[in-house]
């Protein structure tokens, strides 16, 4: 039985798989804070994206594991604070697709477990290992099984460097093989946009 997992944005034009998942390969976590919450909202997705409360599951794999196989061309990204993290989407129907670093030089890569196969889905990555920035979360949060950045970090750290160590880190399809820098350009939101969107 495959172990790979399909994805597609919500109109079929970006599609693609990713390969070999597994608990044992990469980790479930549902994250409920702020900026995945706007994204979800922002892009029109939040009831596709978000949980009752406010959480998006996502999937942490390796970085050379996401194979996109059509809408390359579709696919665009935005910094929605001054942080590094960088969220991808597809512009035909505005679906979130993947979290990364703000380039290849950090390999991680995170995929929007909404956009992905239920049927496979259900069956590939399992239980989430836990839930992050709860205190963020919509509603009573209290009863949700909390997990840390760090300890998810300390989780990501070994793929981390086997992708660095390898060279896979140049494989990941979101980013030049040479320069490791993103293939669409990436838009920092301002904080008066944001305003703006809340107000709308």
């Amino acid at each position: 039985m495959t172990s790979d997992l399909p994805f597609a944005c919500e109109c079929g034009t970006v599609s693609g798989t990713l390969l070999r998942v597994g608990p044992d390969q990469g980790d479930h976590v549902v994250c409920h804070c702020a900026d995945c919450q706007y994204l979800a909202h922002h892009l029109g997705h939040a009831g596709q994206m978000l949980d009752e409360h406010g959480g998006a599951s996502l999937y942490q794999s390796r970085c050379a594991r996401v194979h996109i196989a059509s809408g390359r061309d579709q696919l665009a990204c935005v910094h929605l604070t001054d942080k590094p993290t960088l969220r991808w989407y597809a512009k035909c129907c505005r679906t979130p697709l993947f979290n990364t670093y703000a380039n290849g030089k950090i390999p991680y890569i995170t995929t929007q477990l909404g956009a992905c196969d239920p049927a496979a889905r259900a069956r590939l990555v399992g239980p989430p290992r836990g839930h992050l920035f709860t205190e963020e979360g919509v509603g009573d949060t209290s009863h949700l099984p909390k997990m840390s950045m760090g300890a998810l970090m300390r989780r990501f750290f070994p793929r981390m460097i086997k992708d660095l160590v390898s060279g896979d880190r140049r494989k990941c399809e979101l980013f030049d093989s040479k320069t490791l820098e993103p293939i669409a350009k990436p838009h920092r939101m301002t904080s008066e946009e944001r305003l703006a969107q809340k107000a709308g």
